[in-house]
Order: structure tokens, then C-alpha cells, then sequence
């Protein structure tokens, strides 16, 4: 495991293309006085999958709310794909967020009743865009859900349904998927799965995934994990390893 001392992270850089995520100086303050995050500056490359954590309270869900476009800073900037988030109004963010952005949740958030099929092609019809049914053939097959679309939530496990939200993440080809704790309701061979999948979906696609866990072993699975603390980037820790990531949440917690 591989610390920098600069938080900016990424493995494929390509000065061609904009990274798939910019923060610059990002603050986020609470009625005027409580500052949860304090001018956090983060570059993540097309390509990566970074794990952020931190201890609770530290601001990692906060970073990932202003990154996503879920909220906007107080100050600083925010860039998805070359596209500035921050600064602008709710519909525009919003209107964003469904054409270049995927989202990952611990609890799944499919629509129970909807298909399987339903729910993939949902975020494409609240944006207006077509489906392209050849993409998402080969997404269902490739995440393993092809014989399940006619099924309904319900009639799914719990690994199946984090693979259909998966698959929906995927289905406008967004420039990041923004992953909340997607194994947090999982058993650990079905959320080994799900991690497995999502690094290989990085690694064979060049998609960008950005996940915040409370799970060293989770984190290990990304190339590279973004630590928080006090509103801050603490470390940003290259090849993570699940002992030295559990190390360092240790050391912090003792502050």
C-alpha cells in the first residue's frame, strides 16, 4: 500500500480528456458556522475506482453529496466529465445528474413495482433519451442479470437486485457512478461479488466508479481509496490493502 502525500489520485491520466471528477477547493458549511468539508481539492482520472472513507462524522458523505451534484458546495468547484456542477440551479443539476451520472445505493432503490427491465430503462425515459438496445443487452449480460428482467424486485435476491442497480447506473454511460456503501446490506461472498463486478467493469470499460464505504476490506478492492477526516483529504493511499486501511480508520478514530 502506496501513500501520497497530494490528493489528487487517477491512473489512466490522459492530458486530452478532462478527468472524470474535479474538485477544487470544495467547502461545504452548515448555517454559516459548522464546516463539514474545508477546501477539499480531488482529480480522479477516467478509468478509477477510488474508495472514500473515514471515520463517521469525518465528511465523506458530504463529499460525495457535492461531487455527485446531490448538493452544492458553499464554495469551490465541482467538474463531471468536463461539466461544472457547482454554481448551478436544481433543474440544471439535476437535469445533469441523469445524463452523466450513475448511482449506486445500499438499499438498492429499485422501484418494486417495476420490472427489472422497467427499472434500467427508467432514468433514460425521465430524461427523454432513448433506449439503446443493443448497450443494454450487453449490459444485462454482462452483469449477469439477462434471464431476470421481466422479474420484479421482490422476486430477486439481494445481490441480484445490487446487480440490476448496477446495470441501471450504467445504462445512460454515465462519466461516473457514485456508489453509497453498496455492500452495506449484503452477506460478505455476495458483496466480494458485487465488488469484484465493479472492478471489472473499471477495469474492462474504463467506467469511473466513486464509492464511499466504512469497509477496509471493500475499499481494498478499488485502485486507489481517498481517506477523510475533519472535513479533509488525510491520505490518498495507492493498491490499498484492507490492514492498512483499517490501520490508518484506527489511527484516526484515536484523535
Amino acid at each position: 500500500m502506496k501513500t501520497l502525500a497530494a490528493p489528487h489520485g487517477g491512473l489512466r491520466t490522459d492530458a486530452t480528456r478532462p478527468p472524470a471528477l474535479l474538485m477544487r477547493e470544495v467547502t461545504k458549511t452548515y448555517d454559516g458556522a459548522h464546516t463539514v468539508l474545508d477546501r477539499v481539492s480531488l482529480e480522479v482520472q477516467r478509468g478509477t475506482f477510488l474508495a472514500v472513507m473515514g471515520p463517521s462524522g469525518s465528511g465523506k458523505s458530504t463529499l460525495l453529496h457535492c461531487a455527485a451534484g446531490l448538493d452544492d458546495p458553499t464554495s469551490g468547484e465541482v467538474h463531471v466529465g468536463g461539466h461544472r456542477l457547482s454554481g448551478l440551479s436544481e433543474t440544471k443539476r439535476t437535469l445533469l445528474r441523469r445524463r452523466r451520472i450513475g448511482f449506486v445505493f445500499q438499499s438498492y432503490n429499485l422501484l418494486p413495482s417495476l420490472t427489472v427491465e422497467e427499472n434500467l430503462t427508467l432514468p433514460l425515459r425521465l430524461s427523454g433519451a432513448a433506449a439503446d438496445r443493443t448497450w443494454l443487452r450487453h449490459l444485462v449480460e454482462r452483469v449477469g442479470i439477462a434471464d431476470l428482467l421481466d422479474r420484479r424486485p421482490a422476486e430477486l435476491s439481494g445481490g441480484q437486485q445490487q446487480r440490476a442497480a448496477i446495470a441501471r447506473s450504467l445504462a445512460a454511460r454515465p462519466a461516473v457512478v457514485f456508489a453509497d456503501e453498496p455492500t452495506g446490506a449484503l452477506d460478505l461472498d455476495t458483496a466480494a461479488e458485487v465488488l469484484d463486478l465493479l472492478r471489472e467493469l473499471v477495469d474492462e470499460w474504463e467506467q469511473t466508479v466513486v464509492m464511499v464505504t466504512h469497509d477496509p476490506a471493500a475499499a481494498a478492492h478499488a485502485h486507489a481509496a481517498c481517506v477523510v477526516a475533519d472535513g479533509r483529504i488525510d491520505a490518498y493511499v495507492t493498491n490499498p490493502d484492507a490492514a492498512g486501511l483499517a490501520r490508518r480508520l484506527t489511527t484516526l478514530g484515536r484523535r
